[in-house]
């Protein structure tokens, strides 16, 4: 393998490096990387391993582009809304770098697919925005025995780590239970600043860059987490745990980390045309339930536990959010109290 004149102008300032040269970029061209998620973080780690020459790219993403992925999603514009995201992707950067070689999973991970894919390549980065994913990757990851290159971003705060790097420490031993399922959230519940998903996704770039190139030092062992509001960085260490084996993948990730599967759905225009069927729980804050609400009753999920006796039982309940996400939370919380009557939630949430 080798490069024509075009990928030697491409990549010159690559090449001028001393610790990458012709030989550091030769193994950038012949590296295969999956990225799980072309969303806030997926789009920086996608540009830039675009633009550094990898020469294999996976994109998984089942999602389409919608207008409130623009304040972050730079990879994206607005006629690109109601879209594959993964398709844009491959689109846009191809014309960024024509040399490399895309593949495109429209699909989620699930414990059906990941081991298969994993195996097709040297490296994953996971840029997934939810847990029962990232604990899926982490060890499909492990069984596999690829390096998973994480990025995980909170409001104003973002978290990189390498998991599984030369048999190194994975996603368990750093968080070996996952959270409350109550206390889940994603940004479309709770908001991100906007730069955020950029810095954390270069960080994660680079440390894919790092690896290929065996160059640096990476972040195996080690959780730098940056606040963007104060630029302050902190870099924890931790130590692979004996008390993690893993030997196979869960049965369900979703009911692992707390939330309860085959919840039933229903879309905004179904509820309309018989709304009169339903009674109506708004689970999210006051400030968004103050901005705007389509009705029903309103308890935040953080007091729901608490206030549980307040919700009718005389019609099937609708339980909705910004984007679904809690509202699965809620009910989840509701059977487990054994609440009597027929629970939905609003799909997609009042972002559908």
């Amino acid at each position: 393998m080798s490069f024509s004149q075009e990928e030697l102008k491409q990549y010159n300032r690559h090449i001028i490096l001393d610790n990458i040269g012709k030989a550091g970029q030769l193994k950038l061209k012949k590296a295969k990387v999956l990225i799980i998620g072309a969303g806030g973080l997926g789009c920086p780690v996608l540009q830039y391993l675009t633009a550094a020459g990898i020469g294999t790219i996976g994109i998984l993403d089942d999602d389409i582009v919608d207008q409130s992925n623009l304040q972050r999603q730079i990879l994206y514009n607005y006629n690109d809304m109601g879209k594959y995201k993964a398709s844009v992707a491959t689109e846009r950067l191809t014309l960024l770098n024509p040399f490399v070689n895309f593949t495109t999973y429209i699909e989620r991970l699930t414990d059906k697919n990941a081991l298969s894919l994993f195996s097709q390549y040297d490296i994953i980065v996971d840029c997934s925005d939810n847990f029962p994913t990232r604990y899926l990757a982490n060890d499909a990851a492990v069984l596999v025995n690829k390096p998973l290159v994480f990025g995980s971003i909170f409001k104003f705060e973002g978290q990189v780590s390498v998991f599984n790097y030369n048999n190194g420490p994975n996603y368990r031993c750093l968080y070996p239970t996952p959270p409350d399922a109550n206390l889940l959230s994603n940004c479309a519940d709770i908001g991100v600043l906007g730069v955020l998903p950029g810095i954390m996704g270069a960080l994660q770039a680079n440390e894919v860059i790092k690896i290929i190139c065996q160059i640096g030092t990476v972040l195996s062992g080690k959780l730098l987490i940056l606040d963007a509001l104060t630029m302050q960085q902190h870099l924890l260490s931790f130590n692979t745990s004996p008390a993690v084996a893993i030997n196979k993948l869960e049965d369900n990730y979703s009911s692992f980390c707390g939330i309860l599967g085959n919840l039933q759905e229903i879309t905004f225009s179904e509820f309309q045309k018989h709304a009169a069927d339903y009674n109506l729980i708004d689970v999210r804050t006051i400030s968004e339930r103050i901005n705007y609400h389509i009705g029903g009753i309103h308890i935040p999920l953080n007091e729901l536990p608490e206030r549980l006796k307040e919700i009718p039982q005389d019609k099937s309940l609708i339980v909705y959010c910004q984007s679904g996400m809690r509202s699965k939370q809620a009910i989840t919380l509701l059977k487990k109290n054994n609440f009597p009557c027929s629970l939905l939630f609003l799909k997609g949430g009042l972002n559908p």
